[in-house]
């Protein structure tokens, strides 16, 4: 294409966003004047469909510097996506479709939610390595159905963050040629120049980790057509360092560290338009030309759909067809549950892998793996062979980077993936943690090792507060059954949640209770599991303490004070039930007591007193650490007849041994 109409592209993109970010009084100019040619001339490359921006075969592009928004705004405008002039002028404004970093579902065209730094970095591998399975499963020599490639663009902070090492070490470990690392490397941060704090070979560190290297210069247009041209034989991931100038084009700001977050102020904008051959007085501007360049895209894109459709449908192969709507279409009624016995000692990690694999026998789409802790976790998937080509993927040791990738393979559009790891190190995944919940995505994090029953590795590995952060996660449903039963019933409601779920399961056995309730379902979050007539006391419990709390009403009974038992597996939904359901398991009248071996704060929204951890654990035999801090039916007998005033008894007088 012409290197002036390039220009005449790109400084519509740069005055728009301008524009956009001094009417919001708001907003990061500078990367958006500065990777303007980049995204100018990868748009002429990109394969995409504006107007259906689901298409399956479609290139993904990720901005995982999403304080560029309005670069990314004002490209999905140009380029056709349902976004008008009047969604840019409401940009950063309360319920607009131009919010302050790009959200998905909320802004059509992206493909993820992005802002904090290095999230979108991990995505795009996370992207690429579905594509890689999807290739496997979907391709033959005669119809390539997956033939894209995933591009991002980044920037300094997102490289320094940890999160894109692990990824991208990955991204190298599994050869995908079909990822594009396009990186912005303008030597600055928002505190001045980036040798503040870095000065990391970046190119020696990609080849260090399996990948192919390119640098240009990134406002050349030539250089930047040169380079993505490349990467279209590439064998292995590829970077692009593209060195820039931020606020390039700007008359007072081009350079300077100042242009980052802040609006450049009328003047300077007047002056840039001037300077660049555009009306100074016209904002939101769009030269006929240009908008003509840039919605040539719509075409492309609905001739790439049909073809790719064409092709779909005249696959000689029937079994592409059909495997490509198994993946498509998920038949959850195929699963053949496993079941187990009452009286059986089963830990919840154990059952929880006959259930992984019942899933993933019946559903295609299933995949998953863990941070190097599959035979402690209980997560692989027997006979389905290795990533790429198989479903058990080895993350290695790099929790962060697996939960942001698996956020992506979610969003894929093929698959229903899980990840695991010990519960007290969902640490490291909660920022992508957060963003499955900020964006609904159906997929899921299995936590074992769950409370203080870890024992002798010690409070360094024993969860205390972790279930509490989650459970006040808006979107996100927790599940800590209380058996291998209630694990199964667990799995059959989150099935049913187009959102993301957490399983909290034990490294020790539980016992498996009968299959009965007193009132209610685990479909309703909380149920009554035991209910005695004339109750006092109402004892809600999850896990392994469900058991404890059982056993501990049939001694409070005998000391005088009949107690219900409540088991709470997934509390965000019990306390989506209505007043009357949550009042019949939880009886108005009765005191109540939570008793939970972690934190537990989150229960005095229905209990008068919380038996809980109130401290760090400790090394030593799990049984002994339930005696140390309370978690027996001595333990939960004595703090329940405290709520009474009643001094505790020795119930072995009375014959029955505690």
């Amino acid at each position: 294409m012409d290197k002036m109409m390039l220009k005449k592209m790109a400084d519509t993109i740069r005055f728009l966003s301008l524009d956009m970010i001094q009417k919001a009084n708001s907003g990061h100019p500078g990367v958006c004047l500065g990777m303007a040619d980049v995204l100018c001339v990868l748009s002429t490359k990109l394969k995409h469909t504006p107007k259906n921006p689901k298409w399956l075969n479609r290139d993904r592009l990720v901005f995982s510097g999403g304080h560029a928004s309005a670069m990314i705004y004002s490209f999905l405008y140009l380029s056709g996506y349902d976004m008008s002039i009047e969604d840019l002028q409401n940009f950063r404004q309360l319920g607009s479709k131009t919010p302050g970093h790009p959200e998905y579902p909320e802004v059509p065209g992206v493909e993820i939610t992005t802002g904090p730094l290095g999230q979108g970095v991990a995505n795009a591998v996370g992207f690429a390595m579905a594509s890689k399975h999807a290739s496997y499963l979907l391709n033959s020599e005669t119809a390539k159905i997956i033939d894209h490639k995933v591009y991002c663009l980044c920037g300094d902070g997102d490289l320094e963050e940890g999160i894109s090492y692990e990824a991208c070490a990955l991204a190298g470990r599994y050869e995908l040629d079909n990822l594009v690392l396009i990186y912005d490397s303008n030597k600055i941060t928002i505190e001045g120049a980036t040798s503040l704090a870095w000065n990391e070979d970046v190119k020696g560190r990609f080849l260090a980790q399996k990948w192919e290297v390119l640098e240009i210069e990134g406002n050349d247009y030539d250089e930047i057509e040169s380079a993505l041209e490349k990467v279209k034989e590439q064998t292995k991931p590829t970077l692009i360092i593209a060195h820039t100038t931020i606020a390039k084009g700007s008359c007072g700001f081009e350079g300077k560290a100042s242009s980052h977050g802040a609006p450049l102020g009328e003047d300077d904008i007047r002056c840039s338009k001037t300077k660049a051959g555009f009306d100074p007085d016209k904002k939101f501007f769009v030269p006929e030309d240009v908008l003509v360049r840039f919605r040539c895209a719509i075409e492309k894109g609905d001739l790439s759909e049909r073809e790719w459709k064409k092709l779909v449908k005249e696959s000689p192969l029937l079994e592409q067809n059909e495997a490509l709507e198994a993946l498509l279409s998920p038949d959850f009624s195929k699963i053949e549950w496993p079941e187990f016995e009452a009286g059986s000692e089963v830990a919840t990690r154990e059952s929880n892998h006959k259930i992984l694999n019942a899933i993933a026998k019946a559903i295609p789409g299933f995949i998953g793996g863990s941070a190097d802790l599959a035979p402690s976790n209980k997560t692989y998937l027997k006979d389905l062979g290795e990533f790429p080509k198989g479903r058990n993927i080895h993350f290695g040791i790099r929790e962060h980077a697996m939960a942001a990738i698996t956020n992506a393979i979610s969003l894929y559009g093929l698959f229903l993936p899980f990840d695991a790891t010990f519960f007290v190190f969902s640490d490291y995944q909660k920022p992508s943690v957060r963003l499955a919940a900020l964006m609904g995505l159906k997929r899921y994090f299995v936590w074992t090792h769950d409370s203080i029953g870890v024992g002798e590795d010690g409070p360094t590995h024993e969860p205390i507060e972790q279930i509490s952060q989650f459970r006040a996660l808006p979107g996100f449903y927790l599940f800590r059954p209380a058996d291998a039963s209630e694990n199964v019933k667990c799995w059959q409601v989150a099935l049913k949640l187009d959102k993301p779920c957490g399983f909290v399961l034990s490294r020790q056995k539980l016992k498996t209770l009968k299959p009965f309730t007193a009132y209610g379902s685990v479909e309703n979050g909380g149920y009554l599991v035991a209910k005695r007539e004339n109750a006092k006391l109402t004892i809600i419990a999850s896990g392994s303490e469900v058991m404890t709390s059982l056993q501990a009403a049939c001694h409070l009974e005998v000391a005088g004070i009949n107690a219900n038992v409540v088991s709470v597996p997934c509390k965000e939904i019990f306390d989506a039930q209505p007043k009357e359901y949550k009042e019949k398991v939880i009886d108005p009248d009765t005191k109540v007591l939570a008793v939970e071996a972690a934190s537990g704060v989150e229960w005095y929204r229905y209990a008068d007193e919380v038996l809980c951890m109130e401290s760090f654990g400790a090394s030593g035999n799990a049984k002994d650490l339930f005696k140390k801090f309370g978690f027996t039916i001595k333990g939960v007998k004595k703090k329940a007849l405290e709520m009474f005033d009643k001094e505790y008894i020795e119930t072995e007088a009375k014959g029955m041994k505690i």
